[in-house]
C-alpha cells in the first residue's frame, strides 16, 4: 500500500487575558477540516473532528510521541515498586484560559469525568481503588492490581483523549454536554466568532508555557507561531481545492484522492500522508433493536459486504487503500485476518441470502444513516445500502450531514422514532490497533460505543489481554478477539486507506501526526 507515496461566562472572563486582538489579523492559518464542527465536548463523542477541537484548547497530563512511548506533558510520574501506585505531578506555569492556575483536583474530575466515557478509561476504573489530589500539584492513582497499560491508555491520542478541564467544567455528568469551553492548551476557542457548522476560530493563548522537548506527535513543547487559526467548511472538494491553489485558504485535512493531480500541478502546493498506517473503515450496527439485535441477521449483513467494492468507491485509486480484515489493521502487531474471508473476497450475496432467509427475516426495514457532507464518508452507505438490497434487506437510506449523524448515533430511541439500525464511519489505526483502546471492542451495554452491545464474553477476552504478559500472549488472545468479534459482528471491518492533506507552501513544521495540530506551524509572509 502506497500510503507513504505523497510526500460561558468564565470563557468570556477570560478572553481578554488569553488573547491578542491586536495581533488576530497577523498571521492566520485558514483551514479546510474535514467536517464542520458542531458537538463542542469531545468526551461524549468520538467524532474526529471535535477531538481535534479539543487538542487546540485543552492539554493532557501524559502524551504519546511517534514511537507510542508515553511522554510528560501536564505532569510527570512516578510508579512505586508494586506497580499499584502512580503519582502525577503538574509541571509549573499551567494555566486556564480564564486566568486561573491548573490543580490536581482539575485533573482528578477531568479524569474521572473520562472514565465514564471511553473504552479504556471504563478498563482502567475497574482496577482503581482510588483517584485524589493530595496537594494543587500532586495526583495519586492508587490500583487493586497492577494495569501496565494505565500509561499507554491515559496518553492515548484518541478515540477519547483525557482532556483536562476545569474541576467546576468536569464535575458535571458524562453524559451531558459541557457549555463552559475554558482549557489551558495552546489556543482559546473564540466563542463570539463560533458558527456550529461553518466556522471556528481559535486564537493563540499568550500565557501557555509549553514543555521545553521538541515537539512530537502530541508529546513535546507546543509552540505557537501564528496569531490564530480558522477552520472553515467548505464542502463541495472541488471549491476547496481552488481556495488553497489561490491563497484563499492555507490547508485541507483531507484531499479527495481522483482530484490529487489538480493540486500536484501546483507550485505553492504540497500534498502529503500524516502517518503510514491511514485509517480503517467500519460499518457499525444497532444491537438494542431488530433486526440487528440477531447475531444471524448481522452475519447475513456482513456476508453481502465487499471490502473491494467499498474501497474502490470510496478511493478508487488502489495505490491509496488495502483490502485488510484485521480489526486491529494490517501493520500492527496484532494484526489478522480470521474470519474476514467474505469481505475480503468480494462478498457472497447469495450466501448472504441463504443465511437472512435461514435467520427469519421479516423485512423490517434497516435504517442507514448516510452522510452527505464529508468526502471520506458518503460512499460507504451507498455501496453498502445496494449490496444490503441485493441479499434482501428493507433499506431505508436516510441522508443527512455528518455532524447531525454524529448526534443521532447517540440516541437509543426505535429506529422508527429518530433512532437508527446502521451507520459508516472512519478510524485511525491508531485508535483500533488494541483491545485496550477500540471503542468497538466494548460489551457493556449502554457503557458501550454507539449500538450499545451486551457481551460478556468480549469482555472476558479484553480482561485475559490485560493479564497477559508478553506480546506472544497477547497476540494469542487478539486472535481469539479476532474471531469473536468477527462472528458476533461487533462491527464490521471495510479496509485500509490513506487520506492525504494538502497544504500551501508557505506553511511549515505541521507535525507529521495521525491527528492534525497546528502548533509549530510557521506561516511564511
Amino acid at each position: 500500500m502506497a500510503l507513504g507515496l505523497l510526500a460561558g461566562a468564565a470563557l468570556m472572563t477570560g478572553s481578554s487575558l488569553a488573547t491578542t486582538p491586536a495581533g488576530a489579523e497577523g498571521k492566520t492559518v485558514t483551514a479546510v477540516m474535514h467536517s464542520g464542527l458542531r458537538v463542542l465536548d469531545p468526551i461524549i463523542t468520538t467524532a474526529h473532528i471535535t477531538r481535534n477541537h479539543g487538542y487546540m484548547i485543552y492539554d493532557v497530563l501524559v502524551a504519546v510521541d511517534e514511537n507510542f512511548e508515553p511522554q510528560p506533558q501536564m505532569a510527570d510520574w512516578t510508579i512505586s515498586d508494586d506497580n499499584l501506585v502512580y503519582t502525577f505531578t503538574l509541571r509549573d506555569g499551567l494555566t486556564f484560559h480564564d486566568g486561573n492556575p491548573v490543580t490536581a483536583a482539575d485533573a482528578v474530575a477531568s479524569l474521572k469525568r473520562w472514565g465514564k466515557r471511553d473504552s479504556g478509561g471504563q478498563l482502567l476504573f475497574d482496577v482503581t481503588e482510588s483517584l485524589e489530589a493530595k496537594d494543587d500539584k500532586t495526583l495519586v492513582w492508587t490500583l487493586k492490581s497492577p494495569f501496565p497499560a494505565l500509561l499507554e491508555i491515559v496518553g492515548k491520542q484518541s478515540a477519547v483523549p483525557p482532556f483536562i478541564m476545569p474541576e467546576r467544567v468536569a464535575s458535571g455528568s458524562a453524559d451531558e454536554a459541557i457549555t463552559d469551553y475554558t482549557g489551558s492548551g495552546p489556543f482559546v476557542f473564540v466563542e463570539e466568532e463560533y458558527q456550529p457548522g461553518v466556522s471556528v476560530t481559535y486564537r493563540k493563548f499568550e500565557d501557555y508555557v509549553p514543555r521545553e522537548e521538541p515537539a512530537n506527535w502530541m508529546a513535546g513543547g507546543k509552540n505557537v507561531k501564528v496569531d490564530q487559526v480558522k477552520w472553515v467548511t467548505m464542502p463541495d472538494a472541488q471549491t476547496a481545492i481552488n481556495a488553497l491553489m489561490s491563497g484563499e485558504i492555507d490547508y485541507i485535512e483531507q484531499v479527495q484522492i481522483d482530484l490529487l493531480p489538480i493540486l500536484e500541478t501546483s507550485e505553492n502546493v504540497t500534498v502529503e500522508t500524516r502517518d503510514e498506517l491511514g485509517y480503517q473503515t467500519i460499518g457499525r450496527m444497532n444491537f438494542k433493536y431488530p433486526p440487528f439485535d440477531d447475531v444471524k441477521i448481522r452475519q447475513a449483513a456482513m456476508m453481502a459486504l465487499s471490502q473491494e467494492n467499498v474501497l474502490g468507491t470510496l478511493i478508487g485509486n488502489p495505490d491509496y487503500y488495502t483490502i485488510c480484515g484485521a480489526i486491529f489493521g494490517c501493520g500492527t502487531p496484532l494484526a489478522d485476518d480470521s474470519g474476514s474471508g467474505t469481505l475480503t473476497s468480494g462478498g457472497d450475496i447469495e450466501g448472504a441470502k441463504k443465511l437472512l432467509e435461514e435467520a427469519g427475516y421479516d423485512g423490517t426495514p434497516v435504517v442507514l444513516m448516510q452522510p452527505t457532507d464529508v468526502v471520506s464518508l458518503t460512499a460507504q452507505p451507498v455501496v453498502a445500502a445496494q449490496a444490503l438490497r441485493e441479499a434482501g434487506f428493507n433499506v431505508d437510506m436516510q441522508p443527512m450531514d455528518w455532524q447531525t449523524l454524529v448526534t443521532r448515533r447517540a440516541s437509543q430511541a426505535k429506529p422508527s422514532e429518530g433512532g437508527w439500525n446502521m451507520f459508516f464511519t472512519n478510524w485511525m489505526v491508531p485508535e483500533i490497533n488494541s483491545p485496550l483502546i477500540s471503542p468497538m471492542l466494548n460489551g457493556r451495554g449502554d457503557d458501550a460505543w454507539f449500538g450499545w452491545p451486551e457481551d460478556d464474553e468480549i469482555e472476558v477476552l479484553r480482561a485475559e489481554f490485560i493479564a497477559a504478559d508478553t506480546l506472544d500472549k497477547q497476540k494469542e488472545v487478539a486472535v481469539r478477539i479476532q474471531e469473536h468479534t468477527l462472528e458476533n459482528v461487533l462491527y464490521i471491518p471495510l479496509g485500509q486507506y490513506a487520506s492525504p492533506q494538502a497544504r500551501s507552501n508557505k506553511l511549515t513544521g505541521m507535525i507529521p501526526s495521525p491527528v492534525p495540530v497546528f502548533w509549530n506551524v510557521e506561516k511564511a509572509d
